[in-house]
Formats: C-alpha cells, sequence, structure tokens
C-alpha cells in the first residue's frame, strides 16, 4: 500500500490557520503589542516548518536529499507566508483598523519618555508616522516570514533522515 503524500498546500493552509489564530487571540487579549507575544508566532512559524520538512521525508520513506526535503518546507514556507499576508492586509484594514494607531500611539509614549521630540513634532509627524508603521508592518511581515521560514526548512531538511540512493531490496 502506498503511503499518500500530505501536499504543501495543505500543511501550509493549517500552519496559517494557526498562525491566524494566535494573531486573532492576541489582537483580542490586548497582547499584540506586548515583545514577549511575537516570539510564540515565531516558534510555531519555525516549529510548522520543521515538522512539515521532516513529516515529508518520513512520508517519502526518507528516500529524499536535502535540496527535496528543503524544497518542500519553503514551498510550504510560501503558502503560509501568502495566506498570513493576506490576513495582515484583512487585519491591518478591515478586522483591527485602530491597530496601526495602537502601535504608533505606543511609539509616541516612547519617544516622549526618553524626551528626544517635543510634543509639537509628534504631532506634525503623526501623518507620516502612521504611513511609515503600515508600511513597515506590511512589508516587513512579508519578508519576515519569508526569511523565518527559510531558517525552518534549512533546520527541517539538516534535521530529517535522509537515504538517496535506496537499494532495491531495502524495505
Amino acid at each position: 500500500m502506498e503511503t499518500k503524500i500530505t501536499s504543501h498546500i495543505i500543511k501550509g493552509l493549517l500552519l496559517a490557520l494557526v498562525l491566524i489564530v494566535i494573531s486573532v487571540i492576541g489582537q483580542l487579549a490586548g497582547l499584540i503589542l506586548q515583545s514577549w507575544y511575537g516570539w510564540i508566532s515565531i516558534v510555531v512559524f519555525v516549529g510548522g516548518i520543521i515538522w512539515a520538512t521532516i513529516y515529508y521525508g518520513q512520508q517519502m520513506n526518507n528516500n529524499v536529499t536535502f535540496g527535496n526535503l528543503f524544497a518542500h518546507g519553503f514551498k510550504t514556507t510560501a503558502v503560509t507566508t501568502c495566506i498570513v499576508f493576506i490576513y495582515t492586509l484583512l487585519s491591518i484594514y478591515v478586522l483591527f483598523p485602530g491597530f496601526i494607531d495602537q502601535i504608533v500611539e505606543k511609539g509616541m509614549e516612547k519617544a516622549r519618555e526618553q524626551g528626544k521630540v517635543t510634543e509639537e513634532q509628534l504631532q506634525q509627524g503623526a501623518g507620516m508616522i502612521k504611513k511609515v508603521t503600515t508600511i513597515t508592518l506590511i512589508a516587513g511581515g512579508l519578508i519576515g516570514n519569508l526569511i523565518v521560514g527559510l531558517v525552518g526548512a534549512l533546520i527541517g531538511a539538516g534535521a530529517a533522515k535522509k537515504n538517496p540512493n535506496p537499494t532495491p531490496f531495502a524495505e
């Protein structure tokens, strides 16, 4: 009986769903702006990509190379990143439109505490700060997820068992 290989698309969808649930919980609980909370998504993302890569190797009876494993892991990363990117756009503009304002306000509070800028300067630059923050959040999320997924795919490909040249009698 031949083992059915789980597609990188299915794995990417599941991983994206988990990451979206973590993000929604953080938004609703008010934890999303805590620095430690961001690490949860990163750990889950890397762990998910490592698992997807190793599981692919197991489903292929370890008859894979490092390149095969890495490609599968990075394809899973690409699917996950696309879905999370779409969610990010929806969350910024539709689901949680005040999120950018919260980030900007938190940054302005830090600037006030440090005393580097005056209140007048903050008010004048508030619009520009909001635009830059939005672009940074969107682009940084896209590129950041790809980099984190790349690391996960590399670790998973390195950790998985490999037997790229099986003998016909090894079963």
